[in-house]
């Protein structure tokens, strides 16, 4: 991070690592999620074949699990409590607003503004939600979830 501690200011460099963090167990959720749907479905084994939806709420699940794991120990471990559950539920929770987000946007642009191509769906749910979504989930962990003691991370903390 030599060449950022070049172009920012000092005080932001914590926050900065924070939110590479949470991308990094982020982008490793979504592989688990995307990978295991489609062990789950295409696989060799395939044992959901045939049940895309039984098949999506598992590797969801595994892959909540993995990210909650990935932000407790790493991205917020200064800030984790040692209420577990209370953590857990309210990750879970986090996550269904999450994408609630996700699909408020695809519904905005399906039945308000009439937008119903394959990318148009794809723009609406998987980049303007997606993106919405990462932001609130990354406030909602940070100030809801992992309300341990709060790390000084400059940008006026």
């Amino acid at each position: 991070m030599s060449f950022l501690s070049s172009l920012l200011p000092a005080h932001w460099l914590p926050r900065l690592s924070e939110l590479m963090k949470f991308g990094s167990v982020g982008a490793l959720g979504f592989i688990v999620d995307i990978g295991l749907f489609n062990l789950l479905q295409h696989g060799p084994i395939a044992v959901l074949a045939g049940k895309p939806v039984t098949a999506k709420i598992f590797s969801v699940s595994v892959a909540m699990i993995v990210t909650w794991l990935g932000n407790r120990l790493w991205t917020f471990s200064a800030q984790r409590t040692p209420t577990r559950v209370r953590e857990f539920t309210g990750f879970v929770v986090v996550n269904i607003g999450g994408m609630a987000i996700a699909v408020l946007c695809l519904w905005v642009s399906r039945y308000v503004l009439g937008f119903d191509s394959p990318l148009a769906d794809n723009i609406a749910a998987n980049g303007v939600g997606l993106v919405l979504g990462t932001a609130f989930r990354y406030v909602a962990y940070k100030y809801l979830v992992f309300t341990g003691a709060q790390p000084t991370l400059g940008l006026g903390d």
